[in-house]
């Protein structure tokens, strides 16, 4: 009963110490502070803001948010591309840096708009907002985190998301 009751104990510690490391993003980037004032000075506008979310096997293109909106209000969308292809419009299989979703985190200032229809992703099994592209400008190849400093991107699974 004694050795139960150790090994409770040792499990609760290991469970502590791993949450404790979840803390820390592997993304980095600039503080909150800096990025609430980043935010707040944007030009206001007819654009959107978006960021490339890249997850290997999906569809969707990443998160858009209008000008002086926090992050955790931005949307995950797909793209239509009737108008104009997404910066990464690349073979899946092409060279190193050369093919599809190259841009993960890329921040873009996007031309368009949300055709009020939903697209379905069907390798993440959602229903998201579809927006039409028409322009866009690379703004930032490294703008670190997304929602929060403790944001964890892996390229296999959906980890970044509003909380």
């Amino acid at each position: 009963m004694r050795w139960l009751f150790r090994g409770l104990i040792l499990l609760q510690a290991a469970l502590l110490c791993h949450c404790g490391n979840m803390g820390t993003g592997n993304m980095g980037g600039p503080t909150l502070e800096e990025r609430n004032a980043a935010i707040a000075s944007e030009p206001p506008g007819d654009f959107y803001y978006g960021r490339r979310y890249y997850i290997e096997k999906t569809r969707f293109w990443g998160y858009v948010r209008k000008p002086r909106q926090s992050w955790d209000k931005a949307k995950l969308v797909m793209f239509r591309e009737d108008k104009k292809l997404a910066p990464d419009r690349l073979p899946e299989a092409g060279p190193e840096g050369r093919r599809y979703g190259f841009d993960n985190n890329h921040e873009y200032r996007l031309n368009g708009y949300y055709t009020g229809r939903e697209a379905y992703d069907p390798n993440s099994n959602q229903f998201l907002p579809e927006f039409m592209l028409t322009g866009y400008e690379t703004v930032n190849r490294n703008p670190g985190w997304l929602f929060r400093p403790d944001d964890r991107y892996d390229p296999y699974r959906i980890t970044v998301h509003p909380r």
